[in-house]
């Protein structure tokens, strides 16, 4: 079994009670009810209601709740001492959470969306903000939790791209390990202050048709094993994730969370995974609603269960009473249900929920607002927010200057993106510039526009407060949903323009933002224009006139303070795009990994004033691409090597490289080794990130950074759909420095 986890003394327990398991109180554990269910008006537990919904059996698991920590301590330990003591067989249930960048619940800490962390390029932080989210969930009884997202964002206009790391599987992967191991540990016990990690969504679910959520997905088996399995192969053989969500899509025909050759074939018999797979919510349901293969709920629970889904979830709609009809009337085997409940249990077992389901308010205390966890956020924030563009070395301001215009509609608004809360702690970038000036410098504010309505009557005063100080800046983009899922979350009085069930069908700034920042740029005041957003825009003519451009993306609570930070100087900005950002969103798509034959066959780019090939009137390069981002110090690579340029088979790549801080301040540097397999068997893209390493270096500082490149991640996926490393030979390529190696 391959399973770091494993233990033969909690298999020999799984059989023992699942031999005295009726087929009711099993299909009981396949399955959760929302909270809602259970609580009266007032938010109490209510006996009357939960012998109504329970019915004597014990269920597998609940939502969590959205009180704050003390009382939600209360109210689960209420509901697992009525299931132990009221329901047969008294197997407590799991609470299922959210910790996508952060825990999702009132007071918890709120980190910046996942995209910003992927910015970060540094895995030991996105470990640790793992580790915190995870500590806040368990103190108050949550034990699962629905990350992390190991989506890849092919496509800008899906809405959301704000949930992954990005788009390069190996840099997905390698930040979707570093959650797992700070939500579940790496000592093969998850401790009582851990939880389960349920990696998704598998798989394939960020690259619907046109781009927009649970569309269909057009991939064949080689592109779903050369890009979309690779970060969920490596978080269960190598990570050992407990739990599986499926993708609400259909690949090739075949909705995910019906696909015997995805849930079982590929990831039971192939991958080894020995936890449990866990519905994306309603998504047993949508076989019959949505994607119409199921003639009925209970036909849609029958495709699902036979498929090789364990755990329903949101509700028990399509398993529960309709699952135990199949298994008596032997639609159903027992043998199947069995299976599926023995995984529960283990992933039960596994988290310490049969000794321990509770919250503890003692560690709520200690971790909920900390000061370490406030620093954590802040920190995360700083290396998320991602430098653009810099005219004239504009940045960083002065914090001598006397005037400031702070202009924009999401200048004084705390935007945190989706599978969040808000809360008292969030810091808006007004509020950061504020506390970062002394009150010497005069601050003109002006919101100028909303964030999507025509409305222009705004723009007088912004032009005005621009042309009366030194420096003005624009803060654009977008605002996210509140809270988590398909439109159904907290919404204020905006519209929403990103999110899950948000998609764009053009990535320009939404409303009048683009005029806005248009006319404040022309009053001549130097510009500096900061987006908060969930996914890329195309920039227009603002790319060119604004003096500066951050991508701060939604930066957490703290986000309001690293942004004043890096405008005035106080951080030096050390973010790097994780997405490519195109010029139009006809360029689409402008993943940097792009096969050869991709991009500028004709080499013979347009303009409106030139018409050309390729595109008529562009080119087909991106605005930024993936790796892109600036400093406010230089770097000097120099002395490429490959230390072994005759690879002999098994060996690994052994690539060095020198890094030089050539300029006048400390900084941070994500050092990115990049190959490409010059001549293969089938086509490969012109370059794939296959390392990286974040730095930091003094002024004037040089280091050897060395890379040791395993010889199975140069494989591909052959004609034969086998994994192979074909002979032949590769260019790395760090910086602009290249050099060759054979295999």
């Amino acid at each position: 079994m391959n399973s770091k986890y494993y233990s033969d003394v909690i298999e020999e327990k799984i059989k023992k009670i699942l031999a005295k398991m009726s087929i009711e109180e099993k299909v009981w554990q396949m399955g959760m009810i929302p909270s809602t269910l259970f609580l009266d008006e007032q938010g109490n537990f209510s006996k009357e209601k939960a012998d109504n919904v329970f019915n004597g059996y014990s269920i597998g698991g609940f939502q969590d709740l959205r009180f704050e920590p003390e009382k939600n301590i209360e109210l689960i330990k209420e509901v697992q001492d009525y299931i132990k003591k009221n329901t047969k067989p008294g197997i407590p249930a799991i609470v299922v959470g959210e910790t996508l960048h952060g825990y999702l619940a009132p007071e918890a800490t709120v980190f910046p969306q996942v995209i910003g962390l992927g910015s970060t390029w540094n895995t030991e932080l996105v470990r640790n903000i793992a580790e915190a989210a995870a500590k806040e969930a368990r103190a108050v009884g949550t034990t699962l939790a629905n990350a992390p997202d190991l989506d890849l964002a092919r496509d800008p206009r899906w809405g959301r791209v704000e949930e992954t790391f990005g788009e390069d599987p190996y840099l997905v992967t390698k930040m979707g390990l570093s959650v797992i191991e700070g939500m579940q540990g790496d000592d093969n016990r998850v401790t009582d202050e851990m939880i389960i990690s349920a990696i998704k969504h598998y798989v394939a679910h960020s690259s619907p048709e046109g781009g927009v959520n649970i569309s269909p997905v057009s991939a064949g088996e080689r592109q779903l094993r050369e890009l979309y399995l690779k970060p969920f192969a490596a978080a269960i053989k190598e990570g050992g994730a407990l739990a599986v969500m499926p993708a609400y899509s259909e690949l090739d025909g075949i909705p995910v969370h019906s696909s015997r050759f995805l849930l079982t074939d590929i990831l039971r018999n192939e991958l080894g995974f020995v936890g449990m797979t866990i519905a994306d919510y309603g998504a047993i349901h949508m076989l019959y609603s949505t994607h119409k293969i199921a003639e009925s709920l209970q036909h849609a629970g029958e495709l699902a269960v036979k498929a090789g889904m364990d755990f329903e979830a949101g509700s028990i709609s399509c398993y529960g009473e309709n699952l135990i009809e199949l298994v008596k009337n032997g639609t159903v085997s027992e043998e199947i249900i069995d299976k599926a409940v023995t995984r529960i249990l283990r992933v039960k077992f596994l988290a310490g929920i049969m000794d321990n389901p509770y919250g503890n308010k003692e560690k709520a205390r200690k971790y909920y607002k900390c000061k370490e966890h406030k620093k954590l956020a802040l920190d995360a924030a700083r290396e998320s927010i991602v430098l653009l563009k810099n005219k004239d070395k504009v940045l960083p301001l002065s914090k001598n200057i006397n005037s400031i215009a702070v202009i924009g509609p999401i200048a004084d608004r705390g935007e945190i993106g989706d599978y969040s809360l808000p809360n008292d702690d969030i810091v808006t970038p007004l509020q950061g510039i504020r506390n970062i000036l002394s009150d010497t410098c005069k601050i003109n504010y002006a919101k100028g526009c909303g964030l999507w309505e025509l409305d222009t009557g705004g723009f007088k005063e912004a032009v005005e407060v621009a042309r009366n100080s030194e420096v003005a800046i624009v803060f654009v983009g977008e605002t996210s949903i509140k809270s988590y899922g398909m439109g159904w979350g907290r919404e204020t009085d905006d519209v929403i323009l990103c999110g899950e069930g948000y998609d764009r069908s053009d990535l320009t700034l939404a409303g009048v933002q683009q005029q806005l920042v248009e006319e404040v740029i022309k009053t001549g005041t130097p510009t500096i224009v900061v987006l908060i957003t969930g996914q890329p825009v195309t920039l227009g003519p603002i790319n060119d006139k604004a003096h500066g451009i951050l991508e701060a993306w939604y930066p957490g609570q703290e986000g309001g303070t690293a942004i004043a930070e890096i405008l005035f100087g106080d951080v030096n900005p050390s973010g790097k795009l994780t997405i490519s950002f195109p010029k139009d969103v006809g360029q689409i798509p402008v993943f940097y990994n792009y096969k050869p034959s991709a991009r500028g066959y004709y080499k013979k780019p347009g303009t409106p004033e030139n018409p050309g090939r390729d595109y008529v009137f562009l080119d087909t390069e991106p605005l930024y691409n993936f790796g892109y981002g600036l400093s406010y110090t230089t770097f000097e690579y120099s002395e490429l090597k490959v230390l072994n340029q005759e690879v002999e088979e098994n060996e690994n790549i052994r690539v060095s490289v020198k890094v030089k801080n050539t300029g006048e301040r400390e900084g941070k540097e994500a050092v990115q080794l990049y190959i490409n397999d010059l001549v293969s068997s089938v086509t490969t893209p012109v370059k794939e990130l296959k390392d990286f390493r974040k730095i930091n270096l003094k002024p004037g500082e040089e280091a050897e950074v060395l890379f040791e490149i395993p010889q199975p991640d140069l494989a591909i996926i052959d004609r034969n759909m086998k994994q192979v490393v074909e002979p032949g030979e590769f260019e790395v390529m760090i910086g602009d420095l290249k050099a060759k190696f054979r295999i």
